[in-house]
């Protein structure tokens, strides 16, 4: 089918690659030439703005790194709202429901259809289609897209409210950012005691404690000290700024969210948003007084 893709960042560029290997024609959309280059070499057309993107195809695909950047692209001067031919508007973003919500009423004024897509998975996920691809939205116009959808991995329903899916992938994003900090602690007090890091991650792997954070982001970045996971610090501690947000407005308990945020906020600000966030147990083993795993 033919797809518009806006946002060739990090998680963009792969999942529009795969879109165009698995025969879908894009036109595609980003501001920086560097981006667009190497899809237009692989067959993409290159649109102007969001809004040209629009003008040319009925489905628009969105990766975006804030809610400013996606509100913009969307219903913003020269935003896709403005398109003459989209019909369905497909935000791979992680906004948040309220912003999603947000979204949905500004794009169904010009009846166009809000899909929230939050994926989970990383890099290494959009590049290999193996991604959590979570979908809200009215069913019969996901069902337009869903084979799409699964080119970039497992497609959930989550239900048709605007905003179910980002609810959704703020609740597993949180459990990630949780699992790291908790993880990078019980590493570092472990190595403070004397303990080798790579037996206490082959242990916790191997007993109640394994997490994504043991499993795969301690042997492949932090182990090794490359801390090039592929997920920036700033965009996890936006996720777990919009969780503990989303948690107080439905006035369910956040001590947990409140505290985790915490250990993010420092470590964004040790480090910088563009840090890979497993530059987190750098933060940690600072306070602790150790390093964990080979030494650079």
């Amino acid at each position: 089918m033919d797809i518009g893709f806006i946002g060739l960042g990090k998680m963009g560029q792969p999942m529009a690659r795969r879109l165009i290997e698995a025969g879908h024609r894009l036109v595609v959309y980003d501001t920086r030439n560097d981006a667009v280059a190497p899809l237009v070499a692989l067959g993409a057309q290159v649109a102007s703005s969001p809004a040209d993107v629009a003008d040319r195809v009925e489905t628009v695909m969105a990766s975006l790194p804030s809610l400013a950047i996606s509100e913009k692209v969307a219903l913003g001067e020269g935003g896709v709202i403005h398109g003459k031919k989209i019909k369905r508007f497909v935000d791979l973003s992680t906004t948040g429901a309220t912003v999603a919500t947000k979204i949905f009423a500004g794009l169904a004024r010009k009846h166009i259809v809000q899909i929230d897509s939050p994926v989970s998975g990383g890099v290494g996920g959009a590049t290999k289609g193996t991604l959590a691809v979570m979908v809200s939205g009215p069913k019969a116009e996901i069902d337009v897209v869903k084979d799409a959808l699964a080119v970039f991995g497992k497609v959930f329903f989550i239900g048709e409210k605007p905003g179910m899916a980002q609810t959704m992938k703020l609740a597993n994003n949180f459990l990630s950012a949780t699992a790291m900090a908790a993880t990078s602690e019980a590493v570092a007090m472990g190595v403070k005691a004397g303990l080798d890091p790579k037996v206490m991650i082959d242990v916790i792997n191997a007993g109640s404690g394994r997490s994504t954070a043991s499993d795969q982001k301690f042997p492949q970045s932090i182990l090794p000290r490359t801390f090039n996971y592929g997920f920036a610090t700033g965009l996890m501690l936006k996720d777990v700024r919009l969780c503990a947000e989303e948690a107080r407005t439905l006035g369910t308990p956040d001590e947990v969210m409140e505290a985790v945020l915490d250990q993010w906020e420092i470590t964004n600000s040790e480090y910088g948003g563009d840090s890979d966030f497993t530059a987190i147990v750098k933060m940690i083993e600072t306070r602790a007084g150790v390093t964990i795993g080979k030494k650079s």
